[in-house]
């Protein structure tokens, strides 16, 4: 681990917008910094200097100013920027350095040809359909919901909405009707627009059944929006308004309500694997700063920039792709599968577009590896400057992977984050180098530590992630939460007073950090804290498995318990003693004894959520007894069948007593 893959050029400070950032703190606020980790403690230190100088440095456009920039550093309950008034949609819409016929959303999908807007004609189509969401009754505060994929309508829906001082939230169209009303019903909509269906790769998916029963299960709604996506000679349901209605042409003039900083913006959810999905509620100040800050400081963004990630709309990543415009990017969207009709379909999608930042998830890096694809010899990748990884921890190798076929001149940022903060908090910086298997730095104004069994900060070694001061991105708080008990419960309750995300994390002595795995589903053997991230980096290494899935059965006695692997072999492998006995020395080898399975079996596919994670959790449930509808919600699943074959290796375990 560790071996350095990338190097800042000697001019960065020239050539990147941290750098400009560094020469403004110097020039405005007679503040010197020697390097990052200096500027990442003032960051963390002086929480009131920091993000008002991102405010200000970044010329937020506020309706009314602040009256002080923190008042209660407290968590939960910090209170940021109080008294200001601003609106989102206003400050992403500046797109600043951008002129009016420059294109600012390029889209593309497997449902139609590709879709350009220009910065006028973004905000001019956010203009119409905020002119027909008054005409339908929407006022500040008031629910719009978005049953769309990751295409313009669903962008200026947003937008939209926002301006209005509405709150945005969106699901995506895979999503099953059971997962959609779990997390709609909680925040009774008042208006609905959703398409007719999509196209995923060649397959068309037709979601009108799932509609109705979408409807028929909001109460709330008042009106209801039809998108002819699929297909586009299609009729809207008559007691629906067609898209082209809501965005009918108007003089009215694009205006913004100007809302408190922590207003809100849009409620996302937790994956709700288990239970009600937690409605998290996101404020328009926080999320603009974050995004800001991100973008911009970390991620090198501006004018010159188109801004790839690949993601769907029931996932935090489009919320933080869409922000772009905010620091002037340009945004590319895509909409359908990532592997029609080869792994290779985004890679050609990034030089098409001219993209130059390209992220997407560590699973999909690893499956490009895995097929022995050579991106820069099937794309010219040229242009792209950054590689965004998300979504899982990215080992060594896909690092290798990387630089030695997709460009060696590219910075790759691996991060973590989450819905709950809506960004990552650890992640690259274009100052620092890129070690192989390492997280650069914890991002500014992120106070993360790793703390160990009795609370206390460690260096070196492997600990609980947690934030020990307030960002302005954390929630508002969680719909439907008058006193705040779901929220501190959710992350407040281990510590109190400091956030606790859930994560095993280690930070190494200059800052760089080490994600393996969540902590809920650690693999706890003899004492040793192992986390899944480096288990399946050796198992999937084999080129037998295409797919697995760890989970550790404690013993209630104190006992080592048992450690379970279930494989997901190549097509037409069948599980047998030498693969097993290959596994096992392969575990042994590269990660210690205390990883070897005390049992192998084959599966047809591992669990995943809809944005392609492990539900080491759930399996771990319904391996213990757990019966499968209550271990997991099934309609956040991307392959929910997936499920029966561990209640079936359950019940086969279950020992009968006479």
């Amino acid at each position: 681990m560790g071996d350095v893959l990338w190097t800042p050029p000697a001019d960065i400070l020239q050539r990147s917008r941290i750098g400009n950032y560094l020469s403004w703190l110097r020039e405005h606020r007679g503040l010197d910094f020697a390097d990052y980790d200096a500027l990442w403690r003032w960051s963390v230190t002086d929480l009131d200097a920091f993000w008002r100088s991102i405010w200000d440095h970044f010329e937020v456009v506020a309706h009314t100013p602040p009256t002080a920039t923190l008042t209660d550093r407290g968590m939960p309950g910090a209170k940021w920027f109080p008294g200001a008034t601003l609106n989102y949609a206003e400050n992403v819409l500046r797109m600043p350095g951008r002129a009016d016929d420059d294109p600012v959303v390029i889209a593309h999908g497997q449902t139609r040809p590709p879709v350009t807007l220009t910065a006028a004609q973004l905000r001019d189509q956010v203009r119409r359909v905020a002119a027909g969401l008054r005409r339908l009754g929407v006022v500040a505060g008031d629910r719009v919901a978005a049953y769309a994929p990751n295409i313009p309508e669903t962008y200026v829906l947003l937008l939209a909405t926002s301006s209005l001082g509405a709150i945005f939230s969106s699901c995506a169209p895979e999503f099953g009707t059971r997962s959609v009303t779990d997390r709609w019903q909680q925040i009774a909509p008042k208006v609905l627009v959703a398409v007719d269906g999509y196209r995923y790769g060649d397959k068309p998916v037709d979601r009108r059944g799932e509609v109705a029963a979408i409807r028929a299960a909001l109460p709330s709604l008042e009106h209801t929006v039809g998108i002819a996506y699929l297909d586009p000679s299609g009729a809207t349901p008559s007691d629906a308004l067609s898209w082209a209605e809501l965005a009918a042409d108007t003089d009215e003039s694009l205006t913004f309500t100007p809302v408190a900083f922590d207003h809100p913006l849009y409620v996302l959810y937790s994956s709700g694997t288990t239970g009600l999905p937690k409605p998290i509620v996101h404020g328009h100040g926080g999320i603009l700063l974050e995004h800001l800050k991100m973008l911009a400081l970390h991620h090198d963004l501006g004018p010159a920039d188109r801004f790839l990630w690949f993601t769907t709309t029931g996932w935090m990543m489009w919320n933080f792709l869409v922000s772009g415009p905010a620091v002037g990017a340009a945004i590319v969207l895509f909409d359908g599968n990532p592997g029609h009709p080869d792994l290779g379909a985004l890679w050609r999608l990034a030089e098409e577009t001219g993209t130059t930042y390209f992220g997407t998830s560590a699973p999909f890096l690893l499956a490009c590896r895995k097929a022995g694809l050579v991106p820069a010899d099937i794309a010219d990748l040229s242009a792209l400057r950054g590689l965004g990884s998300t979504g899982a921890p990215l080992p060594a190798e896909g690092f290798a992977w990387v630089y030695e076929t997709v460009g060696d001149r590219l910075q790759l940022q691996s991060l973590s984050g989450g819905t709950d903060v809506c960004t990552g908090f650890v992640g690259g910086v274009p100052l620092l180098p890129v070690h192989a298997g390492e997280i650069a730095c914890r991002a500014l104004g992120a106070k993360v530590e790793a703390r160990s069994a009795d609370g206390t900060p460690v260096i070196g070694e492997l600990g609980e992630l947690v934030i020990t001061e307030p960002m302005p991105s954390m929630p508002v708080g969680f719909w439907n939460d008058a006193d705040g008990s779901r929220y501190r419960e959710a992350y407040f309750d281990l510590y109190p007073g400091v956030w606790r995300h859930g994560d095993w994390i280690t930070i190494n002595s200059r800052g760089g950090c080490v994600i393996t795995g969540r902590s809920d589903a650690t693999l706890n053997r003899g004492g040793v804290r192992l986390g899944t991230a480096e288990f399946y980096s050796v198992v999937e290494g084999l080129a037998e498995v295409v797919d697995s899935v760890v989970v550790h059965l404690e013993d209630d006695e104190g006992g080592a318990g048992e450690l379970l692997l279930f494989v997901v072999l190549a097509e037409g492998l069948e599980l047998d003693d030498e693969l097993r006995r290959t596994i096992c020395r392969e575990l042994r080898t590269a990660l210690s004894p205390r990883h070897v399975p005390d049992e192998i079996h084959q599966v047809r596919a591992v669990p995943r959520t809809l944005s392609a994670k492990k539900l080491e959790v759930p399996v771990k449930k319904i391996l213990t007894g757990t019966p499968v509808d209550s271990a997991a919600a099934k309609g956040a699943l991307a392959n929910p069948e997936s499920l029966a074959a561990f209640a079936t290796f359950a019940q086969r375990r279950t020992p009968t007593h006479p």
